[in-house]
């Protein structure tokens, strides 16, 4: 067996500060996704958990940990009082979820937002189980320190998905909540000045901006832009003549 990936790295160049990413089927028939990184490549399953493995029969760890919590509760009259994860159960949840991240910022940038979503979601599921669940809240904050970029991600791929279909008001709307969210968690969460306006939501907000001059304006908002100039020129016949359109406008205009 030759292990040498020489002529596979020559083939394909590594880029600094770029994600180069690809996708492609592999042998067996499955999906398969590489990011090219400075000394080779990760490989990972497009679907399932990224390593292809079934840890304790499970689909994930997650869902295995979630089995246990079922398990004791089923034992403790329905309550999961008691139920604690300790520092390895929140490591290895952790290395787990950084298999996600890197999959999820490859479909990030093979505009995937629909497996993107699939993925952030999943891992935003991770950090809720082990906040509720850790032995205490620094073992929890090894997660949750993640969330605000986690969410920036999630918004990006909501709002992406909206503007694949030119539905700019439910993109605009997408991104205010996701800097909504990102600010909220920064607030309960505050460590230092400042960080309500992080990296996560100065990135979200310059974005916004973008959207928001590229958005095709309406036909009321045609009308009032129009309504504006003319006042300004003091053209008050077309002014009028404006005033009456806008009247006539239905509310869905």
């Amino acid at each position: 067996m030759d292990f040498d990936i020489s002529n596979l790295l020559d083939q394909w160049d590594y880029q600094p500060g770029q994600v180069v990413v690809r996708r492609f089927k592999a042998k067996d028939g499955r999906e398969k996704i590489q990011l090219r990184v400075d000394l080779g490549l990760l490989q990972m399953n497009a679907q399932g958990r990224p390593d292809g493995k079934r840890p304790y029969g499970h689909p994930s760890l997650l869902e295995y940990y979630r089995a246990r919590l079922h398990k004791y509760a089923a034992a403790h009259d329905g309550s999961d009082q008691g139920f604690k994860l300790k520092p390895e159960d929140c490591a290895r949840l952790q290395l787990e979820a950084l298999q996600y991240h890197h999959r999820y910022i490859c479909l990030l940038q093979l505009e995937d937002y629909a497996e993107v979503i699939r993925d952030t979601e999943r891992n935003l599921a991770v950090f809720d189980f082990v906040g509720q669940h850790a032995e205490n809240e620094e073992l929890a904050w090894s997660l949750q320190q993640f969330r605000p970029q986690l969410l920036m991600v999630l918004t990006r791929a909501r709002a992406a998905q909206a503007l694949d279909v030119n539905d700019y008001t439910m993109a605009i709307q997408q991104i205010e909540e996701g800097v909504e969210k990102i600010r909220a968690f920064c607030r309960e969460h505050a460590h230092g000045e400042g960080t309500e306006n992080g990296g996560e939501v100065l990135s979200l907000e310059n974005w916004l901006e973008e959207i928001r001059a590229k958005r095709p304006l309406s036909r009321r908002e045609k009308l009032e832009r129009a309504l504006h100039e003319a006042i300004t020129t003091e053209n008050y016949e077309k002014a009028a003549q404006v005033r009456d359109q806008l009247r006539n406008l239905k509310p869905a205009d």
